[in-house]
């Protein structure tokens, strides 16, 4: 905007370009990618505020990704989340039709796997239904169920 040209404080320093970042051995950051270090572009002016970093870590964050010294976050994940993973950087900007980005495919990843567990638990719970109406389970159930009690 021509109005903001001549302001000189903008309340913070912007974060610009591409930067390291470490990951958590094990995190579902590293797992996304495959590696321990990697490089990711940043557009942004604020940054994870290191006052709380034992207060979130003791609440369930994992604190996954960090730059090379340290001091900043660059990634956090909800521990008991199938995929709750949230960046300081722009995935978009690396990611194409064609190529997506780690964390995209990973999300999506757990998505479908989600989605099959919860359809896997409705047909289970279907079934228990059907059991207790006095259907007979199908064939493949009752092998299953007297293979399992041997």
């Amino acid at each position: 905007m021509l109005s903001q040209r001549t302001v000189a404080d903008k309340g913070g320093t912007m974060r610009l370009g591409q930067w390291v970042c470490c990951l958590t051995p094990g995190s579902k950051a590293e797992q996304a990618y495959g590696q321990p270090i990697i490089f990711e572009r940043h557009r942004h002016r604020y940054e994870f505020n290191n006052a709380y970093r034992k207060r979130m870590e003791a609440h369930g964050m994992v604190l996954s990704g960090r730059s090379a010294d340290g001091s900043l976050i660059e990634i956090i994940e909800l521990r008991d989340h199938p995929w709750f993973v949230g960046t300081q950087f722009h995935p978009e900007f690396k990611s194409r039709p064609t190529r997506p980005h780690p964390l995209f495919r990973g999300f999506v990843g757990a998505a479908v796997a989600r989605a099959g567990h919860a359809k896997d638990a409705a047909a289970a719970r279907a079934d228990g239904l059907a059991y207790k109406n006095g259907h007979q389970p199908p064939a493949d159930k009752v092998v299953a169920s007297s293979l399992a009690g041997s």
